[in-house]
């Protein structure tokens, strides 16, 4: 044991007890105290904590064909800094993965790189138009063994549309991922719909948009008898309508990004469009309820809805805008800001929805694991104790667009086990990981 070994020493295991972990050979091969292993790494655990390597359902990594905002390289990069060991690649690239060769482009393209795992999420409807079923069953036999759908960014809104791909998806357990948003409630949005709307003058985005369509699409699920789950929820009606469905036994589960968790719609009175976000940026009122959804457990997971843009589509005037934010770097430290500190969630409670749950929902089997001996090592150590000022400029993501700029922020990553390698120590990037027989996929 020595080149693939590391002991971390006295770390404090899902925020509990302080205990030593020893990897090797990328597994979990011992858990205790006082451990020891001639020729290991230490890596003093001494004041972190040690969590299961977070998986994030809902990533955009833009390649193929908009490799101007962001590549697999380069958002895996960022993943990584930011604790995740997997993450979901939404299908909306150029071409769109809504064919068993671009999911096994997407695949072939993280395994390359060795940051995390990246597990393609295929397209509904080809080329997310929402008028015909994609390849559902081809991406889901192909190497990339897709478990996830979705149109993200474009709202699968036909009812029949809907319903006939909860039904294909169920016969290989997948699940529908879906953007819940009522295109002709929000023709021409621009923000929340609500009294700083109506000060501001810009074209209202109403809660109910995004409510019809969960409630649609829950009662669908219930009559199929199929998976739903519901992408970035951000308001309380939506936290209420799942709720419901989950004290009837509906298969849902939802996720809630950091952005939504902390900030309000009242930033855009600056007017500045790093705020512009689909969905947008709710009130304090939703910010609450989506809070007190995530600790109860209405909201299954944490989703960051990483999205980066060129510079050129963000700063410019707001109605040229484009939506979206970057949040693979400031996941861990907003979710222990808004539920860790706030006292509504602890250490045990965040690997929940960020790494056990999330990777469930994508059947992700060997991420997610427990911290246990046997176990793919796929680890995190984090400080919990850090505060770190938010620079756009200083992250792995091509995206400046973070809403968080220059905010302070709670908690960091200094280190990140993928499949026992090291590819973040110190805070910093490491070296990928190296998969086996690349060339063969």
């Amino acid at each position: 044991m020595a080149e693939n070994t590391y002991l971390i020493r006295g770390a404090a295991i899902l925020g509990g007890e302080a205990q030593d972990l020893l990897i090797h050979d990328g597994v979990i091969a011992a858990r205790g105290t006082d451990l020891s292993e001639e020729g290991a790494t230490v890596i003093d655990g001494k004041g972190l904590v040690a969590l299961p390597g977070m998986v994030d359902v809902h990533t955009h990594l833009r390649e193929p064909g908009r490799e101007d905002a962001e590549t697999v390289e380069t958002g895996t990069r960022a993943a990584a800094l930011g604790g995740f060991t997997a993450v979901h690649a939404m299908a909306n690239s150029n071409p769109v993965a809504d064919t068993a060769g671009v999911v096994e482009q997407v695949h072939s393209l993280g395994r390359a790189s060795g940051w995390v795992d990246v597990r393609p999420v295929g397209a509904v409807t080809v080329g997310l138009a929402g008028e015909q079923l994609a390849e559902l069953g081809a991406m889901a036999d192909s190497r990339a063994q897709v478990r996830m759908f979705s149109d993200d960014g474009m709202c699968v809104h036909d009812p029949v549309l809907m319903r006939r791909a909860l039904e294909y998806v169920k016969a290989f357990d997948g699940v529908v991922a879906q953007h819940a948003q009522e295109p002709r409630l929000t023709a021409g949005a621009q923000m929340n719909e609500g009294t700083v709307s109506a000060v501001l003058g810009l074209t209202g985005w109403p809660a109910v948009a995004e409510e019809s369509i969960i409630a649609r699409d829950v009662l669908l699920t219930q009559h199929v008898g199929s998976r739903l789950h519901v992408c970035h929820v951000s308001t309380a009606g939506s936290v209420e309508i799942v709720r419901w469905a989950k004290a009837r036994g509906i298969n849902v589960t939802a996720e809630v990004t950091p952005h939504h968790l902390l900030l309000t719609d009242e930033l855009v009175r600056s007017y500045d469009p790093v705020y512009k976000v689909n969905p947008p940026l709710r009130t304090d009122a939703d910010v609450q309820a989506l809070r007190e959804g995530l600790a109860d457990g209405t909201i299954d997971v944490i989703g960051t809805d990483h999205a980066p843009h060129p510079s050129e589509h963000k700063e410019c005037e707001w109605a040229q805008a484009a939506m979206g934010m970057t949040g693979l770097e400031t996941a861990l430290s907003v979710v222990q800001e808004t539920m860790i500190e706030t006292g509504l969630m602890t250490w045990a409670d965040f690997a929940r929805v960020t790494s056990f749950t999330p990777a469930a929902i994508g059947r992700v089997a060997d991420q997610g694991r427990p911290l246990e001996v046997g176990e793919p090592a796929n680890v995190i150590l984090v400080d919990p104790a850090a505060r770190w000022t938010v620079d756009p400029h200083k992250m792995a993501t091509m995206g400046r667009n973070s809403p968080f700029k220059g905010r302070e922020l709670p908690g960091s990553v200094v280190a990140t086990f993928f499949k026992g390698h090291p590819t973040v120590l110190d805070g910093r990037l490491n070296t990928p990981y190296k998969h086996p027989a690349v060339s063969s996929n």
